[in-house]
């Protein structure tokens, strides 16, 4: 499976979950690492989108196509078993501890999770400790314009 995710040049081959680290996200506590990744190249631009102040047109940008060998099993997060403000914004501290059980029991290298953004589509979360061990890579990494029309409403 090739999943896609968006971000600045300078981290473009960084699949240690450091940004992620440092700020905490839907789904990870700071201090945990995670690559967030999504199931198509709209869903991950739609992710940064919504994460971006109006009128701010982000620059530099890489797309990076990561491969998931198809042996690699996947953990999945049904919808039915989500708790009920999986979806508040900011974010639960609810969701953060799903992501946290999953990246502290080492089991799997990858969750699948529903996306916020885009409805009956999925973003992959990716354990950066079980990457190498999995033969998770990097397949491709291209520059990446956004559409001004995004930003500017």
């Amino acid at each position: 499976m090739i999943v896609f995710r968006l971000s600045k040049a300078a981290f473009a081959n960084d699949l240690y979950g450091k940004g992620a680290e440092k700020s905490g996200g839907r789904w990870n506590s700071k201090g945990v690492a995670m690559v967030y990744t999504s199931a198509s190249r709209a869903l991950c631009t739609t992710e940064i989108a919504v994460h971006t102040p109006l009128g701010n047109l982000p620059t530099d940008y890489k797309l990076i196509s990561i491969e998931i060998p198809d042996n690699v099993p996947i953990k999945e997060f049904l919808l039915k078993n989500l708790p009920f403000d999986w979806k508040s914004v900011p974010q639960s501290h609810s969701t953060q501890l799903i992501g946290d059980l999953f990246i502290q029991e080492n089991m799997f290298a990858v969750l699948k999770v529903p996306s916020v953004v885009v409805q009956d589509e999925f973003n992959y979360l990716i354990n950066p400790q079980l990457i190498k061990t999995n033969n998770i890579q990097v397949i491709d990494i291209q520059a990446f314009d956004f559409d001004v029309r995004l930003f500017n409403r």
